[in-house]
């Protein structure tokens, strides 16, 4: 007797893969993997649930539908053998009974590694037993798990009800299992008509120690709204578990159009009348810029390195080059799903397009200009919209966070969300925002990654740029503790970092950019003047270079606390201005002005207060 499975199966559940499921596949794919179990009994005669087990583990499915599954029967030691396999692979598990059968029940399950949303079984004819259809519904998809008729008239009935149930849903619909039905049979014929095959047809599934027939399919309702595309299929070379082979297919659906962007786009490197624009999607995609000084007339620019457009990621950063500074540039970001990428076929899916948004570079003589500074925000949203609330009725030109914003970034995910939420906060898709470094971005694990989400000027984390008529110099000083601490485990060599800043500063200091400016502001994350007794590589670095240079103030964080150092009186060439902390008590938020040749800063905490208005 052969007992048939049928799943409905869909896409990508919204959790990473990788994170969650420890597989090797992203999240957007959706691994279906369909077995007649008969009941875990091999072809050895013994019953062997981790073998199994095994079987469903190697094959990494992010869903699986059996058939020929035992609940509580005495053939089974009154076992509950869905149970028993989902503890084994660690996936949530939901059970169609479709006969009562020796003191228990009989008939299909579903394991899945999302749990399920909804759950319910139609029952489905069957001359030599009940059959049944299993619907287990996720948040993108629906898994239908059927074990079919041996008989042709109920399974063309089957068929039927299969169709209704697909037709109404607006989800992808899977369907997988033992369909016990042939390939060249009128009903596979039928079922073609509205369902496409993902397995092979042409490859044999049963019976397993030398298949001759395939009677085991996977496959997904045509007519649904987004069709998958096919990655990967098999059958698994397993002879031995069950009497039929397992069969797997390996599917990435398409992205909804509002779905795919995953962040706004955001500026960067405004230097060289040229700027970055960046932005991440939800999946890989073919991505570019349109823009112009007007939006009727727009170019599109797209990346290319050595002859190749770069795409089919998650990560998109487009650089608009040849820029009229101080003319204004509307633009917007499209990005077009890639389903398949392979050496002779692609498949699209939908493009998103973002609305406009526009931006202006500074004229090289212009000499007007606002910008706002964050410093030591660890994250923290509320201290942020506080900040922002202060500063929401004043027009600036960039946003400058000062070090420690996106402090201990453990993914990337982590680090997206809190990039996402501070870039739109500060409206950076029409201002450009500068990222430094401080010490709390160099630690947890996706640290290094952070690289990937800023383009930094002169592609360091160091670096100058000029705004008009005056110029910035920002300073990487790497960790607050000596690279022989304990805590960095050897893989921190900052030493170095700060030495190749001598280099770079006095490169800086002889360019016409700098010797030209009419002001000089220098930023960096440690205080190099007023931070007590601390360790002080930077200042004993770099202190006999800065102190013959004329900066107009050094703007500084990370001691959690407001200072004004006025010039001379920490040994400081230039005044020395330190931002607050993350707490609502202690925040703050700089306002760097120039109007003509004057200099202004002012210094505000949550509530609006000044806490410092200087003019240099």
């Amino acid at each position: 007797m052969k007992y048939f499975i049928f799943c409905l199966f869909t896409l990508l559940s919204v959790f990473p893969v990788n994170a969650k499921q420890g597989s090797g596949h992203d999240s957007a794919t959706l691994r279906i993997l369909s077995y007649n179990i008969r009941n875990g009994r091999g072809m050895d005669g013994r019953v062997d649930y981790d073998r199994v087990a095994q079987v469903i583990m190697q094959a990494e499915p992010t869903v699986v539908a059996l058939q020929e599954v035992d609940s509580m029967t005495a053939r089974s030691g009154q076992t509950d053998v869905l149970r028993e396999l989902a503890e084994r692979v660690l996936m949530y598990r939901t059970y169609g009974p479709a006969i009562d059968f020796d003191g228990g029940k009989y008939g299909v399950g579903v394991l899945s590694k999302e749990k399920p949303l909804n759950s319910y079984t139609i029952k489905l004819p069957g001359r030599e037993e009940q059959r049944v259809l299993l619907i287990v519904e996720f948040e993108r998809y629906i898994l239908g798990c059927t074990h079919l008729s041996l008989t042709e008239e109920d399974r063309m009935y089957s068929l039927d009800l299969i169709r209704r149930e697909a037709m109404g849903t607006a989800k992808p619909f899977f369907i997988a299992g033992d369909l016990n039905a042939r390939p060249d049979s009128p009903f596979i014929q039928q079922m073609s008509e509205d369902f496409g095959l993902l397995t092979n047809p042409e490859q044999p599934t049963f019976p397993s120690p030398d298949p001759q027939n395939c009677i085991d399919y996977i496959g997904f309702y045509k007519k649904s709204a987004t069709t998958p595309t096919l990655l990967f299929n098999q059958v698994v070379d397993e002879p031995l578990a069950s009497d039929h082979r397992p069969i797997l297919a390996e599917v990435r659906l398409k992205a909804a159009k509002d779905a795919i962007f995953h962040t706004q786009p955001y500026l960067q490197n405004p230097v060289g009348n040229g700027i970055t624009i960046m932005w991440q999607t939800t999946v890989p995609t073919y991505s570019w810029v349109e823009f112009g000084t007007d939006t009727l007339h727009l170019q599109k620019v797209h990346t290319l390195v050595d002859g190749q457009v770069i795409c089919n990621g998650l990560h998109n950063k487009i650089r608009l080059n040849d820029l009229e500074a101080g003319r204004t540039y509307y633009y917007r970001v499209c990005s077009r799903e890639i389903t398949l990428y392979k050496a002779y076929k692609k498949e699209f899916g939908e493009t998103a397009v973002s609305p406009f948004s526009s931006f202006t570079l500074p004229s090289q003589d212009s000499t007007d200009f606002t910008a706002i500074i964050f410093n030591d925000l660890h994250k923290q949203e509320e201290t942020l919209n506080a900040l922002c609330r202060q500063v929401k009725d004043i027009p600036y030109d960039f946003v400058v966070f000062n070090g420690d914003c996106i402090d201990d970034p453990k993914t990337e995910e982590e680090a997206l969300f809190h990039l996402s939420m501070q870039c739109e906060a500060v409206g950076a898709n029409k201002v450009p925002v500068f990222y430094l470094r401080g010490n709390h971005e160099i630690r947890d694990a996706y640290s290094i990654g952070l690289r990937s989400l800023f383009d930094y000027v002169g592609d360091k984390t160091y670096g100058a740029f000029s705004w008009g008529d005056t110029r910035f110099v920002m300073l990487d000083c790497g960790e607050d503790k000596p690279d022989s601490t304990w805590v960095y485990y050897g893989l921190n060599d900052f030493t170095q970092l700060r030495q190749d800043q001598v280099d770079f500063l006095q490169k800086e200091f002889s360019q016409p950019a700098f010797q030209n400016a009419s002001r000089r502001v220098l930023l960096n994350h440690i205080p190099l003047y007023g931070n007590g007794d601390a360790y002080r590589p930077c200042t004993d670095l770099w202190g006999p270079l800065l102190k013959e240079i004329p900066f107009d103030v050094n703007i500084s964080g990370h001691t959690h606390r407001f200072m004004y150092h006025p010039k001379g009186s920490e040994g400081n060439n230039f005044p020395v201005v330190i931002g607050g902390n993350q707490r609502l008590e202690g925040a703050t938020v700089m306002v760097l002005r120039k109007y003509g040749d004057q200099l202004s800063l002012q210094v505000l905490d949550t509530t609006g207060q000044k806490l410092l208005d200087l003019i240099f």
